[in-house]
């Protein structure tokens, strides 16, 4: 029996009756308050219909689907990637791996998260992978398109956000004096320009113009993968202020690797090939801070303090946002106009003298 559309004239409701393991099942899904006639109801509910009646053959697994999205549409970004296919393997394969798409409902997923022992963050990171996965069966026209199930899933605490934490000027003061070179060169120039530490690690001796007295971001490395910085607008020059500059060329003189091509942290390990990596910096900067009497913080700080000692110098919003790099300062200029590079130049200076006051 294919799925149909019944109407109940006493009840005045619509049904769709369908069979499932040689049982008869049905299912309320309106009244003619919402349709007058079957042919209304049934024009309405034309993809539940097709979805009813599809080969369950048809129907690709999520391991089936995943293995051709990664082909297809997964984020060829590394860092991005990386962190896709460890959710994948680690947690939705396992459970969900030899399940038809379809039936990664709302409420299973939902009931699934629950019991997961994740933080709220990583929660929402895998709610929305099966989100493309659903999405993107859409497009493959291997189910029909209809409302992703996704959006019907809740994540307590998801939209809690822990308060961004910034340096004041003595505390930095404080950790700069336990950090050795090169990290000390590193965490200086990525509070006085607000860089991801993905961006830093990337510098090279050739983004430096000495003479003009600027810096040019054009790259991020994770795990030692070079790529695009991560938003266009991330991609810039910025001025570098004279004290800054200075501290710059020590470190330049005192490193083995000075060409032009080589990374400004280079790895000794390495033997030059490769900066210094991430676990490296932060193991670092954990030693600094516990010996500087400060909480522990992540390097992401450095980014956040420099947006707070921007506001403090009173920085105009519009000069931050752009001094900042964020991916929405196309919206930003739209309202408040585009920023003069004096001001630009200005606000860098404060910053880097407050870095190195």
């Amino acid at each position: 029996m294919k799925a149909h559309i019944v109407l109940s004239k006493t009840r005045g409701t619509y049904h769709l009756r369908w069979m499932e393991n040689g049982i008869v099942k049905s299912m309320q899904i309106g009244t003619t308050r919402d349709w007058r006639t079957k042919e209304e109801a049934e024009r309405a509910n034309a993809a539940r219909l097709r979805l009813y009646n599809q080969d369950r053959n048809a129907i690709p697994t999520v391991r089936q689907l995943i293995a051709q999205w990664r082909e297809e549409k997964m984020s060829k970004r590394h860092s991005t990637c990386y962190a896709d296919n460890s959710r994948l393997e680690t947690h939705i394969l396992p459970r969900w791996g030899d399940s038809l798409i379809t039936e990664l409902k709302a409420r299973p997923v939902e009931l699934w998260l629950r019991e997961l022992k994740l933080a709220p963050k990583t929660l929402v990171h895998l709610r929305a992978l099966i989100r493309q996965l659903w999405d993107y069966a859409m497009w493959l026209e291997a189910v029909p398109e209809q409302r992703n199930p996704m959006e019907l899933v809740t994540i307590k605490g998801a939209t809690a956000r822990k308060k961004p934490r910034s340096l004041s000027e003595d505390d930095f003061r404080k950790f700069l004096a336990y950090l050795e070179e090169p990290v000390r060169t590193l965490a200086l120039l990525c509070v006085s320009f607000g860089l991801r530490i993905s961006e830093a690690l990337a510098l090279k001796w050739s983004d430096v113009d000495w003479l003009g007295g600027n810096l040019s971001i054009t790259k991020g490395i994770v795990r030692q993968h070079l790529a695009d910085v991560k938003t266009r607008e991330s991609n810039r020059t910025m001025s570098i202020d004279g004290a800054l500059l200075v501290v710059v060329k020590a470190w330049r003189q005192l490193t083995p690797f000075r060409d032009e091509g080589d990374w400004i942290f280079a790895s000794p390990v390495k033997h030059g090939k490769q900066p210094i990596s991430y676990t490296f910096v932060w193991e670092q900067f954990e030693r600094a801070s516990r010996e500087a009497g400060i909480p522990h913080f992540g390097t992401h700080t450095m980014r956040h303090t420099y947006r707070s000692w921007l506001d403090a110098c009173g920085t105009p919003l519009s000069v931050q946002q752009k001094l900042m790099r964020h991916a929405d300062i196309r919206t930003t200029m739209n309202v408040y106009g585009d920023v003069i590079t004096d001001e630009m130049r200005q606000a860098l200076s404060q910053v880097a003298r407050i870095a190195l006051s």
